[in-house]
């Protein structure tokens, strides 16, 4: 049988049109069994709840069971290996935050790179952290915290969870911007750190922990939100920004897959998600855990894990950061 240029041109034109037509039918039908969301986190805090909030409402749209796990330690840098070693079929999803932005540059030597092996797919919410002082401290505002900090050198112990936590490059970054010097205290986590401050053993903390009975109680005084915008939970709270012009740190959570997940596995899952960002019951939801939507794009949302991991690093090479 002989073929002309023409058919062939036309039958060649086909076949390259099947993997593509595959893909989408892929895409299409996904997914037909159980999806794994892993967390780097342990069960029961902000990100473990938000992973069940989300994988429930996925769970209900797509018609398959979206099966939380845990995978803490190192950072946060456990799950994320775990993830990217995965196949790239959109059956296991990334939990992820701000943490796996900062560890990029906090650790020398791992064994993927997260920009280049991760790709975003939706942002969940952002939530502020709150710069709260020991009421022994005699700063009321921010301006005057500041001053004071400028008079007296290192005589401020600022705690944090833990070395290149949030919550320490949230202070570094604000140390650098403010041009103040504090004595860093880390801890191993929230809980021990904000005991010892309320008891006045250290005397600042960047923190997103809920704090509200406590200011309320004045065992602490709040003195600044860190994100762009005033919280809800504080409308009083003014912004560092507002004093520190440029100023801007969040806590904030996002879904990823494995690079070479297929681009319609991404954006069937960005686009269910968004919906639950829409919904008024999940908004309500996530204010309880004083925070709001990042909707948007996986592009939008890369440009954001992109614009973080370089953010953070420049701070943890100007702060001399080094992983524990």
């Amino acid at each position: 049988m002989t073929v002309s240029r023409r058919q062939f041109l036309h039958l060649a034109a086909g076949a390259a049109g099947l993997p593509a037509m595959s893909r989408i039918a892929r895409a299409q039908a996904y997914p037909t069994r159980p999806v794994r969301l892993i967390v780097t986190t342990g069960a029961g805090g902000t990100q473990d709840i938000l992973a069940r909030l989300i994988g429930q409402w996925l769970s209900e749209r797509l018609g398959q069971p979206f099966i939380v796990e845990s995978r803490s330690g190192g950072g946060g840098n456990i799950a994320a290996e775990f993830v990217v070693r995965s196949t790239p079929d959109g059956y296991t999803l990334l939990m992820f935050g701000v943490a796996n932005t900062v560890n990029a540059t906090l650790y020398d030597k791992l064994n993927f790179n997260f920009i280049r092996d991760i790709t975003p797919v939706a942002g969940l919410m952002r939530s502020p952290n709150t710069l709260v002082v020991h009421p022994s401290v005699p700063a009321k505002t921010l301006p005057e915290f500041i001053a004071y900090a400028e008079a007296n050198p290192n005589k401020l112990n600022m705690a944090s969870t833990g070395n290149g936590s949030a919550s320490h490059v949230c202070g570094e970054l604000f140390k650098m911007m403010a041009r103040i010097n504090m004595v860093h205290v880390p801890y191993r986590g929230g809980g021990q750190a904000l005991v010892d401050l309320i008891g006045g053993q250290v005397q600042v903390l960047f923190i997103n922990l809920p704090i509200v009975d406590y200011v309320r109680a004045g065992k602490l005084r709040a003195l600044a939100v860190t994100t762009a915008t005033r919280a809800e939970e504080f409308p009083d709270i003014p912004t560092v920004g507002e004093f520190v012009p440029g100023y801007e740190a969040s806590a904030w959570y996002g879904v990823g897959v494995p690079k070479d997940t297929p681009a319609g596995i991404v954006d069937k899952l960005n686009k269910e998600i968004n919906a639950a960002l829409a919904d008024p019951k999940i908004r309500t939801l996530l204010a309880a855990q004083a925070g709001t939507v990042l909707s948007g794009s996986p592009a939008e949302f890369g440009t954001l894990v992109a614009d973080e991991t370089e953010k953070w690093a420049k701070v943890i090479r100007v702060a001399n950061i080094k992983a524990e």
